[in-house]
């Protein structure tokens, strides 16, 4: 595992900063309790680290600071993506979305309109990889009520004009959800600049938490409709679903150590800087095309320039399955990418990669180093040789 190299960054980051994973070691051993369910002092030391983190992630995603209650906690990113969308549509509503999504996004919605009558239109993205904010305006309806898109692709890695959507939203008072998987810890994120609604985000990857834990930022003039019920440890009597926020949108007891991962990195990407993050890993995914572009037989999706891009890099090559390439890269090189369709099929519909079983991407983050995408260069370059000499002597 030493030697391991790994660029699978844009499904989890790792390795975490040495910080976080002290800080949820020693959080939990001391304040590993049920948060604000009673009235001793460990519990009530567990419950100001939640509430001191929504205020944190509020100021951090450029939501409605006086209301950081409206920050809420839950599994991940796909958990509350969940919540939002069937909390924001019922039988009759349109939504709008595009060929970018991720499952998370793309399942929920196609329940919706099997099984509950919803209208759906994905709009599709150019040869560079973004979505026009003129084509989303074209698919506006009388019965639109929510657009949500993906803030940035985990196949392809561009970055969608979010300003520029929300505005759009705004002017035909719409709500406007983002899914920030992707950008949110690398890519600055203003809710309110950019009429975002509500947000979606995941901390395991960017953010460098741990897995199991994420949440929504939803803006003080949306209210976002219950479809689960349950404990809340406050006002037990009350025989719903508490309707105040953040109740309204959390379930049961918290992921207490994930929540801690979260201040960690929190403070690491405080104390290290996000433009330093963000400008170490797309200069090494800059690296990394340079170098692949000079193989011939190597495919490279959407990278033609990597302005408004994150550094996730999708490839194939001529002659051999996406999946061989992953399982080459692995067994003879260590290097660890993802391959397949990335749960997102409607990227690799668009792109001609479906009946090729997807790509091969590389997920750069922030502790991967210029070594690393040397070796991954070379092993492709080698990976290359060796498809073009069978080829030769299968002739």
């Amino acid at each position: 595992m030493e030697d391991l190299i790994y660029l699978d960054n844009a499904a989890t980051a790792w390795p975490k900063p040495e910080n976080v994973y002290r800080f949820m070691d020693q959080f939990y051993r001391k304040t590993g309790v049920n948060p604000g369910r009673s009235g001793f002092d460990m519990a009530i030391e567990a419950g100001n680290i939640i509430e001191d983190l929504r205020v944190r992630l509020t100021k951090f995603f450029g939501g409605d600071e006086d209301s950081p209650e409206r920050l809420c906690f839950n599994y991940n990113a796909t958990d509350a993506l969940n919540l939002i969308i069937f909390g924001l549509l019922t039988k009759g509503d349109h939504v709008i979305s595009t060929n970018l999504e991720h499952n998370s996004v793309i399942r929920p919605i196609n329940h919706l309109v099997r099984d509950y009558g919803v209208e759906a239109t994905y709009v599709p993205f150019d040869k560079l990889g973004f979505v026009d904010p003129a084509e989303i305006e074209k698919a506006i309806k009388p019965n639109t009520k929510l657009v949500i898109v993906n803030h940035g692709s985990n196949v392809i890695g561009t970055i969608q004009p979010a300003d520029e959507i929300g505005a759009i939203c705004k002017k035909h008072d719409i709500p406007f959800a983002i899914d920030s998987s992707q950008t949110a810890g690398v890519v600055p994120i203003n809710m309110r600049e950019m009429n975002i609604d509500v947000l979606a985000f995941t901390g395991h990857k960017s953010l460098l938490g741990s897995t199991g834990i994420g949440g929504m930022c939803v803006r003080k003039h949306l209210d976002i409709r219950q479809t689960r019920a349950g404990g809340t440890g406050v006002r037990s009597a009350y025989p719903y679903h508490l309707p105040e926020y953040p109740w309204r949108m959390e379930y049961g007891t918290p992921n207490m150590v994930g929540i801690a991962s979260l201040w960690a990195g929190q403070d690491y990407i405080d104390e290290t800087g996000m433009d330093n993050i963000y400008s170490h890993e797309i200069k090494l995914a800059e690296k990394l095309v340079a170098g692949l572009k000079q193989i011939d037989g190597v495919n490279i999706y959407c990278a033609d320039s990597m302005e408004k891009h994150l550094s996730t890099i999708s490839i194939n090559i001529d002659g051999l399955d996406a999946g061989n390439v992953g399982i080459m890269l692995d067994v003879d090189y260590n290097i660890a990418t993802r391959t397949g369709l990335q749960c997102a099929p409607l990227v690799h519909q668009q792109m001609g990669t479906l009946d090729m079983h997807g790509t091969c991407r590389f997920g750069i983050g922030a502790f991967n180093t210029e070594v690393h995408i040397d070796a991954a260069i070379n092993a492709v370059a080698e990976i290359v040789a060796f498809v073009k000499e069978r080829a030769v002597k299968t002739k």
